[in-house]
Order: structure tokens, then C-alpha cells, then sequence
């Protein structure tokens, strides 16, 4: 089985023969790269194998998971493209390395934390917990699944409240929304733009212990 993504790998120095590792999957924002969320989650891959994956779109001076139809909507084609292409990444990833398929993890800014939290509704209990750094859920993605069990899903919600590129009045809907159908919900805001600040890298560090 071949990869569907490029990607990056980190991992435990020592891998224990016979035992399985939980896996993080970091998902970038349009115009970057596969090398951009890791300094995040820098030290984590003595616990997690962390796979960030790169766009398949050339979207200089980087690269993007999915093109938009018009401001905060997607084109869905290209989106539904973007998920089968992660999907398909995560299955191969299941059967490359030694993981436990219950310990899945999502993590993603702008354009990969919509896609991080459409991923954890679309792949319904398959996935455990979601760090979406300045995202949103699209509207198509939440009418395709409302009313889902989703108790057991742990999710890290963070959002500039200057932030110009993806309102801060889109971050709260996404909470709501995964509040009411039972997900364990931390949602932080920040007086910043459309960045990660060091408080937020603070509160994500802090979040990602308790999960342990």
C-alpha cells in the first residue's frame, strides 16, 4: 500500500517490539507545508508517531488541501478530494506502522483545522481527539452530520479574536456544535490575529498532557 500524501515522520527514538503507538496527524494551512506545524508538537514524538502531511495542491509559496468557491466556502468536490486523500493516508498509515487505532489524533491550522474537524464528524468514533488551531466547520459538513454520538472525542478549539483571514465569529458555532453532541470541548480565544501565539502553544501543550 503507497502512501496517498506526502508526509513527514517523527517518532519514539525506541520502538518496543509488539507494542502499538497513538498517532497525531498535523494537517497545515493553505500557502505552507508539511514542515510548518511541527515545531508545535516538538517533543510529543517520544510518545505519539506524528505524521504531517503535505497538500496535494500547489499553492505557493506552499501548498493547500482545497480550493474555495467563494469566502468560507469550499469547493466541495475538491474538499471531499482532500478528505478521501486523508482518509486513505490514515488507513495506510494503520497498516505501515505500528499504531493503535484507537489513539487517533487530529491537528490542524486554518485550512487544517477545518479539515481536522470535518475529518473527526466525517469519520464518525474513529478518531479520539482534534486540535483546530483558527478553523471552522463548513455548512455542508455540518448538515451531513448533525445528531452524532460524539461523546469520547476530546477537541481543542483556539481562535484569534482579530483574526482577518477567518473571523473569530466563526470559532464559537464550532464549539457549540460539538457540544452538543457530546465532545469533551476546551475552547480558548486570543487577543491576536490569524496566528498561533504563545499563550495558545502554551494552553495546546497543556491540553495535549491531560490527554495522556
Amino acid at each position: 500500500m503507497s502512501a496517498s500524501l506526502v508526509y513527514e515522520l517523527r517518532k519514539p527514538t525506541e520502538i518496543e517490539e509488539g507494542k502499538s503507538y497513538p498517532a497525531l496527524y498535523l494537517i497545515h494551512g493553505m500557502g505552507s507545508n508539511e514542515q510548518d506545524l511541527l515545531q508545535l508538537v516538538q517533543g510529543l514524538e517520544e510518545t505519539y508517531f506524528i505524521f504531517s502531511v503535505r497538500g496535494p495542491i500547489v499553492q505557493p509559496p506552499g501548498y493547500a488541501f482545497f480550493t474555495m468557491e467563494e469566502f468560507g466556502k469550499p469547493h466541495r468536490d475538491v474538499f471531499d478530494q482532500a478528505t478521501t486523500k486523508l482518509t486513505a493516508f490514515i488507513d495506510y498509515s494503520c497498516e505501515e506502522y505500528p499504531i493503535d487505532q484507537k489513539q487517533l489524533y487530529l491537528m490542524g491550522f486554518s485550512q487544517g483545522a477545518i479539515l481536522s474537524m470535518s475529518l473527526g464528524l466525517i469519520l464518525d468514533n474513529k478518531i479520539k481527539g482534534i486540535a483546530a488551531l483558527s478553523g471552522y466547520i463548513p455548512d455542508f459538513i455540518k448538515q451531513e452530520n448533525d445528531n452524532k454520538d460524539l461523546q469520547g472525542l476530546s477537541i481543542f478549539i483556539s481562535h484569534g479574536e482579530q483574526d482577518p483571514v477567518l473571523p473569530f465569529d466563526w470559532a464559537p458555532p464550532s464549539e457549540q456544535f460539538f457540544k452538543k453532541n457530546g465532545a469533551d470541548v476546551e475552547f480558548k480565544q486570543y487577543d491576536t490575529g490569524h496566528t498561533v501565539s504563545q499563550q495558545n502553544y502554551q494552553d495546546l501543550r497543556a491540553w495535549f498532557n491531560r490527554l495522556r
